[in-house]
């Protein structure tokens, strides 16, 4: 499995109209979780997370939305923000267009955000062009990552994905976890651990915001 757990400058200079961090000098940092809500991991995440008054942005895939809608209430409850991660986890380059769109659409009916981020960050010019109507007409956001925790990565270990972001973090990077089960193991290592190191070096986690 091949992957940048640091996005290089060279692809963010090539597609600048992606999200890949928040430019600032302050100490923060954005967790962000994907794929979820999940009915064990998300409350998890969701306590660690306050145990630290710490907020997070969480990319929900709609058929989960639906299935558990009271773990994403919950969610909105506690004060985070959420993103379309379409309905069905789509790969937008392995997906028609019209059908990737219509997916995309068909999240928004449940996840109310023009924050937007591509399943395995594959999307395609034309997705892209017409994303905004998709999201009901609202200006997207595509919001990528600097950090990846690589918690979905069955061939790394826990201590492995936490130097990833341990190391790999400065001020104003988008980090991605999963709040999923096959990210599980590494995420109820690692978060905590990650919450615990950046507040005692005097960091906040905001969550992104929308508009």
């Amino acid at each position: 499995m091949r992957y940048f757990v640091k996005t290089p400058w060279w692809i963010k200079k090539i597609l600048p109209s992606y999200i890949w961090s928040i430019p600032t000098r302050e100490k923060v940092l954005y967790l962000t979780f994907d794929d979820g809500p999940h009915p064990e991991i998300t409350p998890f995440v969701l306590r660690e997370l306050k145990k630290y008054n710490a907020s997070a942005t969480f990319f929900c895939v709609g058929k989960n939305v639906l299935a558990f809608p009271e773990v994403y209430k919950q969610i909105l409850d506690e004060g985070h923000s959420v993103g379309n991660h379409t309905q069905n986890h789509l790969n937008g380059w392995k997906t028609p267009n019209d059908v990737y769109l219509k997916d995309v659409a068909e999240a928004a009916n449940h996840i109310d955000s023009n924050l937007f981020r591509p399943p395995y960050g594959k999307i395609t010019l034309f997705q892209l062009k017409n994303l905004s109507a998709a999201l009901k007409g609202r200006r997207a956001r595509v919001i990528m990552w600097d950090v990846l925790s690589a918690d979905f990565d069955a061939e790394i270990t826990e201590e492995r994905s936490l130097q990833f972001v341990i190391f790999r973090c400065s001020p104003g990077s988008i980090i991605v976890f999963h709040d999923s089960e096959k990210a599980s193991r590494k995420l109820n290592y690692v978060l905590p651990k990650v919450l615990h190191h950046f507040t005692d070096q005097g960091f906040k986690f905001l969550s992104l915001e929308t508009n």
